[in-house]
């Protein structure tokens, strides 16, 4: 069977919208990613828009709820509003106070955070030896638990008797 019959027999012409020469190009418009108009974009993140706005405000990397509440706050917006019915105006104003208050946020935080581990491997501290080894840094156990750094157990030293 040709990728051809393929498509024809489960993706029928008659219930595709690309197909179909009637349709003009004002009833099938495909959606753009960035032009969404419930999903607000705060510093090139795209926050849901069916949630509240301290805790859409919180897929933003680096602001948690306690942070979230603050930027809300100090923009005046009401807390209630669900994230889809902010204006361009109101958005600016959240970036804005975002930049103001000096949070770091999204790429400059993931750099800060990299270059961080990066120094304590390179200065050979304990820290950073255990970042280099992929093992529990702040003093948990290993004999067991610890999978998620460790990864999947691979069973070391055991062999059979000749």
């Amino acid at each position: 069977m040709s990728i051809f019959q393929f498509k024809e027999l489960f993706f029928p012409r008659a219930f595709c919208p690309s197909f179909v020469e009637s349709a003009s190009a004002q009833e099938y418009q495909p959606l753009s990613k960035h032009k969404t108009p419930s999903m607000p974009r705060i510093l090139a993140v795209e926050i849901p828009g069916d949630k509240k706005l301290p805790y859409s405000l919180r897929y933003i990397y680096g602001i948690g709820l306690t942070l979230a509440k603050e930027v809300v706050e100090a923009t005046g917006i009401d807390p209630e509003r669900r994230a889809k019915t902010l204006s361009e105006e109101e958005i600016n104003k959240l970036s804005e106070v975002i930049i103001a208050r000096g949070i770091r946020v999204e790429g400059d935080l993931r750099r800060e955070v990299t270059q961080n581990i990066k120094r304590l491997s390179s200065i050979n501290c304990y820290r950073g030896s255990r970042h280099r080894k992929s093992l529990p840094v702040r003093g948990q156990r290993t004999k067991t638990n610890s999978r998620t750094r460790k990864g999947k157990r691979r069973t070391v030293g055991v062999q059979k008797k000749a």
